[in-house]
């Protein structure tokens, strides 16, 4: 009987994972990202919420910046009713369906306060955000209005756990999976010229990522997100190629994408053997998408990580697709050549 064997978190991803940052808020994770950089790199944050890391000592345009998306799908409290109820609108894309029945976490001036989603109808129908509210267990509106205001946000409960098969289901894959490849790819690459941007506001379009990329002006950009998997019900290969947990990373192929830089993309996996799948559409719907068109134009790309259950408190990934990703990004690094032209 073939039995297959779970494989531990790596500690950065696992701390990334459980830490708080909705879209807006991605402040509250930053102490991770500056922990695993700590002797590392120079970080500086902006007013947007940017963290962006640079070698020491490097001046000058990066030959190569890497962008991963910092904020998670959250909700905040828009609303205290007196009979000590929350009511919550989305801080990014979020079905409500898959909110109702959620444990969440609530970041407020009196610390950390934990809640339910509750339902207001009992009606079998379709569930709609505005049936919905967060019950935080006081018994008035006064009560709640000592430990939580409008505005504080939150996000779901759901710590990582190992699944069988090298498989790992969490909050916040999306997108702090892609966060932790662009830490190990940084830390791995010893040379200078490379930054790396934990990005604000991917979620509503990019806002953070194209702030950087104007302050940052790199030669080079590549994004670092999660894309549908098609061997579950969330995606479908038809639309945009086939991507499964495990196949290793998705090349973006497509208009707001520089060929050239897909192009050294399939050269480092197949130089490097690494198993990958082209992820094909008109626009990436990543930080790529502002970083291409920042200033006179950068040459971007963009890898990504198979994800089941995209923006829900159990996505799925499979650690074996992070180390890929991982070792296909240090090899297009050493395939740059500093200064080459990308005009078409």
């Amino acid at each position: 009987m073939c039995i297959l064997a779970r494989v531990p978190i790596p500690p950065l991803l696992d701390e990334l994972l459980r830490a708080h940052g909705p879209t807006g808020h991605e402040h509250l994770a930053h102490d991770v990202v500056r922990k695993a950089l700590e002797g590392v790199a120079e970080v500086e944050t902006d007013a947007i919420g940017n963290l962006v890391a640079r070698r020491a000592g490097d001046a000058g345009a990066p030959k190569l910046a890497l962008f991963a998306h910092l904020d998670v799908v959250g909700l905040a409290v828009s609303h205290i009713g007196d009979d000590g109820l929350l009511s919550v609108h989305t801080l990014a894309p979020w079905r409500a369906p898959v909110a109702y029945g959620q444990r969440v976490e609530i970041r407020a001036t009196s610390g950390t306060v934990p809640g339910v989603v509750g339902r207001r109808s009992a009606d079998a129908e379709k569930v709609e955000w505005n049936e919905l509210y967060v019950d935080i267990g006081v018994r008035s509106g006064a009560e709640a209005r000592e430990l939580v205001a409008p505005g504080d946000p939150m996000v779901a409960v759901a710590p990582p756990v190992e699944l069988a098969a090298g498989r790992v289901s969490s909050r916040s894959l999306d997108n702090r999976a892609g966060v932790y490849v662009g830490l190990e790819v940084f830390r791995r690459l010893d040379g200078a010229g490379i930054a790396f941007v934990a990005a604000s506001h991917e979620e509503l379009g990019g806002q953070g990522a194209r702030v950087a990329a104007h302050m940052l002006r790199p030669e080079v950009a590549v994004a670092l997100d999660v894309t549908y998997a098609t061997d579950s019900s969330g995606g479908d290969a038809h639309e945009a190629g086939d991507h499964r947990l495990g196949g290793g990373p998705a090349i973006f192929r497509g208009p707001t994408v520089h060929p050239r830089v897909f192009e050294l993309l399939v050269e480092a996996a197949q130089a490097e053997s690494i198993e990958h799948t082209v992820e094909t559409g008109s626009t990436t719907a990543t930080d790529a998408d502002s970083v291409f068109a920042s200033r006179a134009g950068i040459p971007a790309g963009v890898v990504s990580i198979p994800l089941r259950n995209m923006h829900s408190p159990i996505e799925i990934i499979e650690l074996a697709d992070l180390e890929a990703c991982i070792r296909l990004l240090v090899g297009f690094a050493r395939l740059l050549e500093p200064g080459a032209n990308y005009a078409r």
